[in-house]
């Protein structure tokens, strides 16, 4: 589905609204109505599915970002000095998150943890402000399937001295990843499970 300019009308609502149960409710819909696809696909974890969230449909959509910064912020710890994720599908994530905090007068900065370190200047994997020893920082990811896209981010950070014990998710699709976390001492959770984006795209096609 392309972008609509029909949202423009109620876009206030986005943004004024300080019930986020609405908020959280607003987003599901978005990301059936514009993210949610069913098929054959093949997952960047090399599996097949009969189903593909395109994620970036709502994480780069103008109020998708604003809604998922908003419901996001409050899910994190107050003792937390940062947020990450692995580039490129946690980037505009992170990023709503960051902006939405200074609203709330607790500025969290953002962190993009690269996949390879880049190859000239500092050749760093980890771009974005430099926190101090031992900083306690989450993890924020799109979509979790087997959970080792966010689980290499939390690698990366810890080696480089920092704090992870959560991961994050806008969807779990139920496919290993939860318990992944588990086993590596994570702690996690996600805004929507698979199964609540297949309830109601079937309610919404009806």
């Amino acid at each position: 589905m392309t972008y609509s300019t029909e949202t423009h009308n109620s876009s206030n609502i986005w943004a004024a609204t300080a019930d986020l149960s609405t908020l959280r409710y607003k987003l599901l819909d978005l990301f059936c109505q514009l993210a949610y696809q069913e098929g054959d696909f093949v997952l960047s974890s090399g599996l097949r599915s009969s189903y593909y969230v395109n994620k970036t449909q709502v994480t780069l959509h103008p109020q998708g970002a604003l809604a998922v910064g908003r419901l996001l912020f409050p899910l994190l710890p107050a003792d937390i000095q940062a947020v990450a994720g692995l580039t490129l599908g946690a980037d505009p994530i992170v990023t709503a998150v960051s902006v939405v905090s200074v609203y709330e007068n607790r500025p969290i900065p953002a962190l993009i943890i690269r996949k390879e370190a880049k190859g000239y200047g500092t050749r760093a994997y980890i771009e974005g402000p430099s926190l101090s020893e031992g900083a306690k920082v989450v993890v924020l990811e799109d979509v979790v399937t087997t959970g080792q896209s966010a689980l290499k981010a939390v690698n990366r950070l810890q080696e480089a001295g920092y704090t992870v014990d959560q991961v994050i998710a806008l969807v779990d699709r139920l496919q290993g990843g939860a318990e992944l976390y588990q086993s590596a001492g994570l702690k996690f959770e996600a805004l929507f499970s698979i199964e609540d984006i297949q309830k109601r795209y079937r309610e919404l096609k009806k």
